[in-house]
């Protein structure tokens, strides 16, 4: 069993876990299934805006895809969570991220 299936499993006994989520988010990016990916980041986000890790990796992932516009717009909501939050140490990845591009 791929480990795409055994989050796939997982998920089917508590969908809404943000952890197994962004794990599987993840896993389709390394099998290079960009789509779902972001199919998966993009719910999650909005299902838990404050899960501020998945900001950066879909902000990479629409930026990889050519989607700099978007990716910017991705970094930026991530600061602003990651602010209120006092999560400095993701605030700074997404803004370098986002300058990185702004530049």
């Amino acid at each position: 069993m791929s480990r795409i299936e055994k989050l796939e499993a997982l998920l089917q006994e508590n969908g809404s876990d943000a952890f197994l989520n962004h794990a599987l988010g993840l896993e389709y990016v390394k099998a290079g299934n960009d789509a779902k990916a972001e199919g998966i980041f993009k719910q999650l986000l909005a299902d838990n805006p404050d899960y501020v890790g998945s900001y950066y990796h879909l902000g990479k992932l629409l930026e990889r895809n050519g989607a700099e516009q978007g990716a910017i717009a991705v970094y930026k909501k991530g600061m602003e969570i990651a602010l209120k939050l006092g999560e400095q140490h993701a605030y700074n990845e997404l803004r370098a991220a986002c300058e990185y591009l702004e530049f």
